[in-house]
């Protein structure tokens, strides 16, 4: 593994988002002073918040917590632990399922609970090929997690050994879709353990194999919700990192970095009405939208072709009459599969019979919101501007009325009390490439080793982290690349010989 040269000693970490705190957390662990600089008023990026009047404390960011003990590893680099700093409570259901012909499929990461609910829904033939995925799924798993999702690849060289021929022989670089398919005849069951892939912006039948290990972290490792909300992930890391140590900065932009050859010698920063600050540094662990970590380091490096993004979502924050009869997280499926893919990915238009993701977190944690009231994210993938240049400005009010008629034709009834919309003309405002905050897509030229690269070339003590460089989006991949980044400074993990 490449680490940077040099002196290490104070290292300003751009954005403190899940892959800036962990990386601080595991820098601090290794003896490094930390600086984190936030443009936002609070820690977590794109794990915000918004308060509405009235009491509703809603989550803006990712709403599924899966893998939790990444979290605590980082915790534990500053001697800290996760059991300390949140209150978690686990799902179970880990998901509710629904269809268009009326059937509802809960989904438990208890593997008899889960087999008895497919055997009760699909049948004894679903329950065996049920537990036969399973097995599948927890091989794929520990056959990825230390030497691909896990580890800092250099090249494709970085993944010849036994665990790319074990990864082969499992299927892994074959199609995901028919993968599962083998398993579950029921298509309601392929679509429960494979619409994850979505998350990394290839269709099912196109992804790579090795992303049933997504459908694993949900459906096997199960899901979490700590008590006050998603909010509370980014609170309890930044709390950790400031005890051990750290330096956490507000409300401060980073405008740019100075140069002495190839290596960054401070970071420049401003908020609002204020003057520009320099804050020198050793080294800099960037974590905003690649766009704007490509304009801070001088420019993008060269591909042989472009970037393709993921798909985006619109997503409504509602604050509504409750209570809802719903679970904590409900997949509401249409009747189409393989055309909603087509639609949002390849076509640039708007799900003909959209499948929706339904967020109460009031029914785990009811403080949320007034006595009485729910909240309820409802989120529906969609295209990109790249893909799907759309007049959200015009489109969105009209679409969520849309969707709020497809869910009472459904039978979720909603009454909206308050609401916020947000659009991927409102991504894109927020710096995020083509209006995606799933940044760039898991094809197999965007995968692990040719994936944008978090040790840029000829910049000498600049590392990357979050969603757009390795491992990739979601919580767990995005936390891991904290991990790695500060893996790339301490040197932490590397064999010997192996440091550039």
């Amino acid at each position: 593994m490449r680490v940077i040269q040099g002196p290490t000693d104070h290292v300003v970490v751009v954005g403190a988002g899940l892959a800036g705190l962990c990386a601080a957390l595991h820098l601090l662990g290794a003896g490094r002073r930390v600086t984190i600089v936030e443009r936002g008023s609070h820690p977590g990026g794109r794990a915000g918040r918004l308060d509405l009047p009235g009491g509703y404390r809603v989550d803006t960011g990712p709403t599924v917590l899966t893998m939790p003990g990444l979290l605590d590893e980082a915790l534990h680099a500053v001697g800290d632990s996760l059991a300390d700093r949140l209150d978690l409570v686990r799902l179970d259901p880990a998901y509710r399922t629904t269809f268009a012909d009326g059937s509802t499929i809960d989904v438990h990461d208890d593997p008899d609970e889960m087999e008895a609910e497919v055997r009760k829904v699909c049948g004894p033939e679903a329950a065996v090929g049920y537990r036969d995925l399973r097995g599948w799924l927890s091989e794929l798993y520990r056959t990825e997690i230390d030497t691909f999702i896990g580890a800092n690849l250099d090249s494709p060289f970085s993944l010849v050994g036994p665990d790319l021929l074990r990864l082969a022989r499992l299927g892994g670089f074959g199609r995901l879709g028919p993968r599962i398919a083998r398993f579950l005849p029921d298509e309601r069951l392929q679509r429960i353990f494979s619409f994850q892939s979505l998350y990394a912006g290839v269709a099912p039948a196109k992804a790579l194999g090795a992303y049933g290990v997504i459908a694993y972290m949900d459906t096997v490792a199960g899901v979490w919700f700590p008590k006050g909300g998603m909010r509370r992930v980014g609170d309890a890391l930044a709390a950790a990192a400031v005890d051990a140590g750290a330096e956490l900065v507000t409300e401060r932009r980073v405008t740019g970095l100075t140069w002495q050859g190839d290596r960054v010698t401070a970071v420049r920063h401003t908020g609002d009405g204020q003057e520009t600050e320099s804050l020198p540094c050793d080294a800099v662990v960037l974590t905003a939208d690649l766009p704007e970590a490509y304009r801070l380091l001088g420019g993008a490096p060269r591909r042989p072709v472009p970037i393709r993004w993921a798909p985006s979502a619109v997503v409504a924050h509602l604050a509504v009459q409750g209570p809802l009869d719903l679970a904590h997280h409900t997949i509401s499926f249409g009747a189409a599969w393989e055309r909603t893919f087509a639609e949002i990915i390849d076509e640039g238009t708007l799900m003909s019979d959209p499948s929706l993701l339904l967020t109460r977190p009031t029914a785990t944690d009811p403080t949320l919101a007034p006595a009485g009231h729910d909240l309820l994210f409802l989120l529906a993938p969609c295209p990109n501007l790249e893909v799907g240049p759309l007049d959200w400005d015009r489109v969105g009010p009209a679409y969520l009325e849309e969707l709020l008629q497809v869910l009472r034709k459904r039978g979720v009834e909603v009454e909206v009390e308050q609401s916020s919309l947000v659009t991927p003309a409102d991504w894109a405002a927020q710096g995020m490439a083509a209006g995606t905050p799933f940044s760039a897509a898991h094809t197999f030229a965007q995968t692990g080793p040719f994936r944008p690269r978090n040790l840029p070339r000829r910049r000498g003590n600049v590392v990357l982290a979050g969603c757009g460089t390795t491992p990739g989006v979601g919580i767990p991949p995005v936390v891991l690349s904290g991990r790695l980044a500060a893996q790339r400074v301490t040197g932490v993990g590397t064999r010997p010989g192996t440091s550039r």
